[in-house]
């Protein structure tokens, strides 16, 4: 098989050491291989750099395993090495030979020959934000916990505050909380916290806040709400950073924020997971294949087998689900009519993926022409195909007991 790279190295790497493996040109005109194995201390992995610097090594490739490829990856790319982080999945040793440096043998025999494809690796200013987003995200949902765990420990307590207050942590709601925590059990002095348009509702407060509610109650809702305070404040922060880092693309998280379903906040995680930089994807088709939002291709024999969706990025496929339930909701748009059009056929949940679809596309050309998003309609479908809707029509209209007759309007 044709080399395509002379010089390069192939890295197993685990938790406490790296085995590395080069191939380069010998003195007879054949191919040297050397294996060495490091450990992964910064000092220990900057002295794999030196070794392979001193090799004359250019392309270097390693497995995504877990969290332990990102320090090699680090140091490496200081260097400025040719670096390709491939899928373990993807790259499988022959059975029967699975050991550290076999694996490492295997990967830069591999890539000598160019038989490895990279996966993505942002640039470490799209890697700080995504690290922001991720947080944010767990943050925000540990919040909704901890607002349930609250809804529990009142319900269990026979106060139904939830049943007439849309939203128990709003300043009503806390104000009542905080005061049942201090102690004051009478209905009546408790309702008196109400705020706005919750006081014309003081009778059915009054009612509501009647229960059992003990010092042991009293414990938990006090810790849950000092958590709630303290995850507020911590994604405060966070929002703040993430609108520091985020500044250098605010123009591409503005395009993105003109997609139905899409806020300022889901356009910035969409930009955190697959940058704004197009180039590294092809087409449209090359980024729904990475994020795992386009049907599988599975034909053998002529027979057709399953084609749902691959594994891709969790956390891109959480925010378009998000954003396609939320395109779902509007009117008169092209995306909620066709998550309608679909749900009817494939059912809602499927729906809300192939609207996720269309969502990451629609960013893929925002972001290579740096355009806004202009919206089709939501009868694009209906006058794509006018005479098949026109037929549709008539067909229900008759099936009703009715005689149709059409004349165009003025």
């Amino acid at each position: 098989m044709q080399i395509l790279y002379e010089r390069c190295a192939g890295l197993d790497i685990g938790k406490d050491e790296v085995v590395a493996c080069l191939r380069v040109p010998d003195l007879a005109g054949g191919r040297r291989q050397e294996v060495r194995t490091f450990g992964t201390f910064t000092g220990q992995l900057e002295a794999l750099a030196e070794w392979l610097a001193g090799e004359g090594v250019n392309e270097v490739v390693m497995e995504a395993t877990g969290q332990y490829w990102k320090p090699v990856w680090y140091v490496l790319e200081e260097r400025a090495f040719e670096l390709l982080l491939v899928n373990a999945r993807h790259v499988k040793i022959v059975p029967g030979r699975k050991t550290d440096v076999k694996d490492a043998e295997w990967l830069a025999e591999l890539l000598e020959h160019g038989l490895l494809r990279g996966s993505f690796v942002p640039p470490a200013a799209i890697r700080e934000l995504r690290d922001l987003t991720r947080y944010r995200k767990r943050l925000i949902q540990t919040h909704s916990s901890e607002a349930q765990r609250i809804a529990k420990t009142l319900e269990d307590a026979g106060i139904r505050l939830g049943s007439v207050a849309s939203d128990i942590l709003g300043v009503s709601g806390r104000a009542m909380l905080m005061a049942l925590v201090a102690g004051e059990r009478d209905p009546e002095v408790l309702a008196r916290h109400a705020r706005g348009r919750l006081r014309t509702k003081r009778a059915q407060l009054e009612e509501a806040l009647r229960g059992r509610f003990s010092a042991h109650h009293a414990l938990l809702v006090r810790l849950a709400l000092e958590h709630v305070e303290q995850l507020e404040r911590s994604i405060e922060a966070l929002d703040t950073e993430v609108d520091r880092v985020i500044a250098p693309f605010a123009r591409a998280r503005d395009r993105l924020d003109t997609i139905t379903g899409v806020g300022k906040r889901a356009a910035e995680c969409i930009i955190a997971e697959i940058g704004v930089d197009m180039t590294v994807f092809p087409t449209a088709g090359h980024l729904a294949s990475w994020a795992g939002r386009c049907p599988g291709n599975n034909v053998t024999g002529g027979k057709r087998y399953s084609g749902k969706t691959r594994h891709g990025s969790v956390w891109l496929g959480e925010i378009l689900t998000e954003c396609a339930w939320a395109a779902a909701r509007s009117r008169g748009t092209y995306l909620g009519a066709q998550f309608w059009r679909l749900a009817r056929r494939i059912g809602k949940k499927k729906a809300a993926v192939a609207v996720g679809h269309s969502i990451l596309v629609i960013a893929w050309h925002l972001l290579t022409d740096d355009a806004d998003y202009e919206d089709l309609g939501g009868d694009y479908f209906v006058k794509r195909d006018a005479e098949r809707a026109q037929s549709r029509a008539i067909s229900q209209l008759e099936a009703l007991g009715y005689r149709v007759t059409l004349e165009p309007a003025a």
